[in-house]
């Protein structure tokens, strides 16, 4: 998969720029709040229409203006595509894919990035927000139904939120708790059996990566968590539902009392263990660094796995935080694909990869 060239008009900083890219390296310099990683976010948007930095379209619109426009060219599973999204104050945004006009889902799947920015290398020591997150933005470029399922999840959890946080105020809303708590249950059902399948293979692609990256002294396992009724969250969907069920049974006096949903796929986790003992608690520094960047570059290995070729690879000014030892193992691994990196020292990178070098300066792109 490969991005050539893209416009952006009236993209957060960008009045109007245009960039070209090279099919392998390209090196993206500048100094801080120049642009970017919002020309990175304007590439993340053509994998589905959204941000990985806001749920926010508005967001996106450049400060004074009006819309804003994104226009590239890419080229996936052997084709040749134009994309433009385009975002309007107060209007839901247009998708067009070589000139005929798609939903976010069609435009899913049609094309797919893998982003590591400074905040994943935490993923390992945050809560299990953040290793949902990572979960969920990878399975819905693999599979684009998750991202439907998980768009109703959202709004069913946040409706029943409002019936559990009002009812004292309300009683009539009770009336509407169940069919949202089962509502939930079936959703729940579908997420959590593409969220373990993700998890099984991030661990079989992770494990090898891991490995060699720690010189064999580390070894790293991981272990999809869910509500703990679920005795088997690859099974089937059916019982899966029925496991969730007695879940919410069991806590629905306990929800009503604190007020907050306790049954559901928003409570699931990807438990790390290295040498046998949780990461999160026990891993040094260095060794969450290290598990952090092997499961990125896995979620690339399984999208060459399932469609023998590789995503774009987008590291948002991650090596700066890195050693030196763990950046020449980056580098040394990103070849066979196209790689965006953005950092503030140019000649350095670009030396190092052979990478064609942008420079952004001012929401401009040279």
């Amino acid at each position: 998969m490969e991005i050539q060239k893209i416009a952006l008009n009236g993209f957060r900083n960008y009045e109007f720029a245009t960039a070209e890219f090279s099919p392998g390296t390209n090196v993206i310099s500048g100094e801080n709040a120049q642009g970017k990683t919002n020309l990175l976010e304007a590439v993340y948007l053509l994998t589905g229409g959204k941000s990985f930095r806001t749920r926010f379209d508005k967001e996106l619109i450049g400060f004074g203006y009006s819309g804003a426009e994104v226009l590239a060219d890419v080229t996936a599973y052997g084709r040749s595509q134009t994309v433009k999204i385009a975002l309007r104050q107060g209007q839901r945004k247009q998708i067009f894919q070589n000139g005929v006009k798609k939903t976010a889902t069609e435009l899913s799947g049609s094309f797919a990035a893998v982003l590591f920015c400074p905040d994943d290398l935490n993923l390992i020591r945050d809560g299990a927000a953040a290793r949902r997150r990572m979960m969920d933005m990878a399975i819905t470029q693999l599979r684009p139904g998750y991202g439907v399922l998980l768009s109703e999840y959202n709004r069913l959890y946040e409706q029943k939120s409002s019936i559990l946080r009002d009812w004292h105020e309300k009683p009539s809303l009770l009336d509407m708790l169940d069919d949202f708590s089962d509502q939930m249950c079936r959703v729940s059902a579908k997420l959590i059996r593409y969220r373990a399948a993700f998890a099984a293979r991030l661990d079989a692609a992770a494990e090898p990566i891991h490995s060699d990256f720690s010189g064999g002294r580390d070894t790293m396992t991981m272990q999809y968590r869910t509500v703990s009724t679920v005795t088997n969250p690859l099974g089937a969907e059916k019982e899966i539902y029925y496991e969730i069920c007695d879940h919410q049974e069991q806590h629905r006096r306990a929800e009503l009392e604190c007020g907050q949903c306790l049954t559901g796929a928003h409570k699931d986790d990807l438990e790390i263990c290295i040498n046998g003992k949780a990461a999160r608690a026990f891993a040094s520094q260095g060794q969450t660094r290290t598990a952090a960047l092997s499961l990125k570059l896995a979620e690339r290995e399984i999208f060459h796995d399932e469609f023998d070729e590789y995503p774009v690879l987008m590291l948002d000014d991650v090596l700066s935080e890195l050693d030196a030892q763990r950046q020449e193992f980056v580098l040394n691994r990103i070849g066979g694909g196209q790689t965006l990196i953005t950092c503030c020292e140019d000649e350095h990178i670009a030396d190092r990869t052979g990478g064609r070098v942008l420079t952004v300066e001012n929401g401009r792109i040279r």
